[in-house]
């Protein structure tokens, strides 16, 4: 109760402001349609440098002013948000054309967006204290009551749409489709999406108390899941020992998110319990001794994280996307040393070591966060130096080669190294330079590395019938271009003839289990996959192995025949010979010509 009523009156709300849910609206609608000016009428997938600057200054505007606007001190409100707008702007317009930014380029925006969600919190706090002070109750307070806040507007949004969608299909029903037409237009959804959002922010805010309770709602969810949570990382923890770590290193790809996402579920779930100041931490025993086994185990996922990442460079080198997670890595890596040393210095009292910590670590990834945002530090040319010293080195293959990555995956720096290799000594690699620059789309470029393997496990998971042949090595590379024989699934070929094959799947071929019933009798199933029970055909054409199709098309001359018979009623039944696959004895899948 006592936690309840600091909370009510921590950062006391201002003043009622009854123009701010209009002014938040407007400022909403006009967003939304600079936002339709900017994208035109149609979908768009790749947007100019212009563009996209454009675009992000303007949502960065309006929302920072909805989030951050009050009666006390509105100048320094917007002077903030067109600043970070501005700054926000003009770090999209360096990073130049956004179909330039590599794949894993995403998270440059991802960054700019997180420094805007660290910076907004510390500049409400400074605003209320009138100077550059950021007292950690009123960042952390702040930083809540935003989080909290757009997420209700997203929920309000959706049911607007949803409303709106309900009276334009009632309407529709008596032929009154004017409502459900416009809302078909580009201009109309944006617009309502922007009027929506800025109506619910306005509205919350000028009801503090409904943002404050729901704010609370959510912490409490939060604190009660955090014994849950340190119970399942701690014994994922002490399980490693008596497991071992080579089943966590053989899924390399996803062990590094995963074990970050723990991290992040930690940190959140901890802070719910400890709160923003001694007397809102949540005292219930249960709830304070999970929140410190959530700081204890957080610094050995991250260190977890952080091998797991350096054995997947190792193994390919760099990419934009790894050298991506060396940054979270190391910020997690960061937070659960902080966490850890104040439960080791803190013990029972750590929550009041941590609280400033916290300050300090937001500074630090918001200015992290805002270079890594700018192309100061390219991992687009790391990215490229590394992969092209382990192509030159011999380390890997022209055929091991990430051609596809180096030509769509790593921007400028990608593209201008592929020109330089279609200049290569090496007559593999140049050949391969010159067919991979002129790709249209990545994935008109063949991984060769990949096929390689499917064939390889093509032959290992294929039995050839009849006994003593080999599976023509044009035949392996024709059931490769699909998904079957590969890693698990075993497969059976048989060469019909020296141009024709049926390919069957193993696991067509499961002989239902009896199941006793309740009555005692046993009873036969059908087998589970019998739908698919049936032999894929290939035929050798023209030197090449090519799937056949079931039935041979009719040539134009056959269709004339056809249509002029049909029209005579000359329609008859035949008897005429076939060729059927048996398995067994029993005929299986379509008779073939």
């Amino acid at each position: 109760m006592q936690a309840d009523e600091a909370m009510a009156g921590e950062g006391a709300a201002p003043a009622a402001w009854a123009a701010r849910p209009l002014i938040l609206a407007a400022i909403g609608l006009a967003a939304g349609l600079c936002v339709h000016f900017i994208l035109g009428n149609g979908y768009r997938i790749t947007l100019s440098t212009i563009e996209a600057a454009a675009l992000t200054g303007v949502t960065l505007a309006a929302g920072l002013t909805g989030f951050t606007l009050e009666r006390r001190l509105w100048w320094a409100s917007i002077l903030f948000s067109l600043a970070l707008a501005l700054v926000g702007a003009l770090v999209v317009a360096w990073n130049g054309t956004p179909e330039d930014w590599s794949v894993g380029e995403g998270w440059r925006m991802v960054s700019l967006l997180l420094a805007v969600a660290i910076a907004a919190p510390l500049f409400q706090a400074a605003r209320d204290e009138g100077a550059r002070r950021f007292p950690y109750p009123a960042v952390h307070d702040h930083a809540w009551t935003n989080v909290v806040l757009f997420g209700a507007c997203c929920v309000f949004v959706a049911i607007v749409f949803a409303l709106a969608w309900l009276l334009a299909m009632l309407f529709d029903l008596i032929k009154i489709d004017f409502l459900k037409e416009l809302l078909q237009e580009n201009w109309c959804w944006r617009s309502l999406i922007g009027l929506a959002f800025g109506a619910a922010l306005g509205l919350l805010r000028e009801h503090d108390f409904v943002v404050r309770l729901l704010q609370r709602v959510v912490a409490l969810v939060l604190a009660v899941l955090a014994p849950v949570l340190a119970v399942g990382l701690l014994l994922f923890v002490l399980a490693l020992p008596f497991t071992g770590l080579d089943a966590l290193w053989e899924a390399t790809s996803a062990t590094t998110p995963i074990l970050l996402f723990c991290v992040v579920g930690a940190l959140i779930l901890a802070n719910a319990v400890i709160g923003n100041a001694p007397e809102q931490e949540r005292r219930f025993p249960l709830l304070r001794y999970g929140a410190m086994g959530l700081g204890v185990v957080m610094l050995p996922l991250a260190i977890l994280a952080a091998i797991a990442t350096g054995l997947r460079i190792g193994q390919y080198g760099f990419t934009p996307e790894r050298l991506w997670a060396i940054v979270f890595v190391g910020i997690a890596c960061l937070w659960g040393a902080a966490y850890l040393v104040s439960l080791v210095l803190g013990r029972l009292d750590w929550s009041t070591r941590v609280r400033p910590l916290n300050l300090v670590l937001a500074f630090v990834v918001c200015g992290v966060a805002l270079v890594l945002a700018t192309p100061l530090v390219s991992f687009n040319a790391i990215s490229t130096r590394d992969q092209l010293a382990r192509l030159e080195s011999g380390k890997v293959t022209p055929e091991q080669f990430d051609w596809r990555a180096l030509a769509f995956d790593f921007g400028g720096p990608g593209r201008a190294a592929l020109k330089k290799l279609q200049a290569s000594a090496n007559a593999t690699i140049r050949a391969r330079a010159n067919e991979v620059a002129k790709a249209e789309g990545r994935w008109d470029i063949k991984d060769t590395s990949q096929d390689t393997k499917k064939r390889a496990e093509v032959v290992t998971n294929t039995r050839v019938l009849p006994k003593g042949n080999a599976l023509p090595q044009g035949l392996s590379e024709a059931i490769a271009q699909g998904y079957d024989c590969i890693r698990d699934q075993k497969c059976s070929v048989l060469l019909a003839s020296e141009t024709e094959a049926l390919l069957f799947k193993d696991n067509c071929f499961e002989a239902p289990k009896p199941t006793p019933t309740p009555s005692g009798k046993t009873q036969v199933p059908a087998p589970a996959n019998q739908g698919c029970r049936e032999g894929e055909r290939f035929r050798l054409s023209d030197g090449k192995w090519q799937v056949a199709p079931a039935t041979r098309p009719a040539t134009v001359d056959e269709l004339s025949t056809i249509a002029a018979g049909y029209a005579e009623g000359k329609v008859e039944i035949r008897t005429v010979p076939r060729r059927q696959a048996y398995v067994g004895g029993v005929p299986v899948g379509d008779p073939f010509e």
